[in-house]
């Protein structure tokens, strides 16, 4: 999923909005399994109720639109996006399971099939990192890509290092040193509760796309950022918020596109194909 031009927005008080209104007003309708839709007036109530100026929501500053206009235009695109589109991609471990095999038994790979971290009868092939590992390989053919990073992210300058990213990264292209493309993959399948795991996904991810953002701003150097999740249970059932949160980093810049679940099997080639036009080293 790419951004929505309409709401591919940088300003950052933008987004303070919209995340004090998230946390105040919810993600979803309490007793249902939707997303909340919000209106303009329940937004001003609560903001008012918690003492914050509203005189300026009225004002045309984003878009030739007024902000309140955008802020509840976007928080509303948001939970229809994730409705209409996010949710039907979301795969069970056993839909993962199916198509990573008949991967496997086509395509014939070379590349590495890691294994997940879980052990005894949770223990199985990390079905999304392997589709994606498939993908890319079938893809590239004979170019090369980092498949399974063991060091840190580093772009340079003369030679000399510009910046060290803080975490690894789960893939690069076409290596971790000066890398056109990185992503990060977040599949839970088989997990039973919510845990902390996933929510510290999202705020490393926050943590990279901050790290690559100012490498943007301040030396011009874009590095592609990808973001692919999947497990229908975890994200979906019990992670709505989570995804919301996918949604709101996707529109702020900090990645560059969003891969949910089977997704990936028509998407993911069109990216990988794309890098073959851009012209290496940068």
């Amino acid at each position: 999923m790419l951004p929505n031009p309409k709401y591919l927005i940088s300003d950052k008080s933008f987004w303070a909005h919209i995340k004090f209104l998230s946390e105040n007003l919810g993600y979803s309708d309490r007793g249902t399994s939707k997303l909340k839709s919000y209106t303009k007036e329940e937004i001003l109530k609560v903001m008012q109720l918690t003492g914050l100026d509203t005189s300026h929501l009225t004002k045309n500053t984003i878009h030739e639109d007024t902000y309140l206009n955008t802020i509840v235009g976007y928080l509303n695109y948001r939970s229809k996006i994730l409705e209409s589109e996010v949710e039907k991609q979301l795969m069970t471990r056993e839909n993962a399971k199916e198509i990573f095999e008949d991967l496997k038994k086509t395509l014939k790979p070379k590349c590495k099939l890691p294994m997940n971290k879980q052990r005894g009868k949770k223990k199985h092939y990390a079905y999304l990192t392997c589709i994606v590992n498939m993908l890319t390989e079938a893809t590239l053919k004979k170019a090369t890509f980092d498949q399974d990073p063991h060091s840190l992210t580093i772009i340079t300058k003369n030679k000399m290092p510009l910046r060290t990213f803080t975490r690894r990264f789960d893939g690069a292209y076409p290596t971790i040193l000066n890398p056109l493309a990185i992503w990060e993959i977040k599949e839970y399948y088989g997990t039973t509760t919510f845990g902390s795991r996933v929510a510290d996904g999202i705020y490393e991810s926050i943590l990279d796309g901050e790290e690559l953002s100012e490498l943007k701003e301040n030396e011009h150097i874009e590095v592609f950022h990808y973001l692919m999740v999947d497990d229908h249970f975890t994200w979906w059932i019990k992670g709505k918020s989570y995804l919301c949160r996918i949604i709101d980093l996707l529109h702020m810049g900090f990645v560059t596109e969003a891969i949910f679940g089977r997704e990936v099997l028509t998407r993911w080639p069109i990216v990988v194909e794309s890098w073959k036009k851009i012209s290496l080293p940068r």
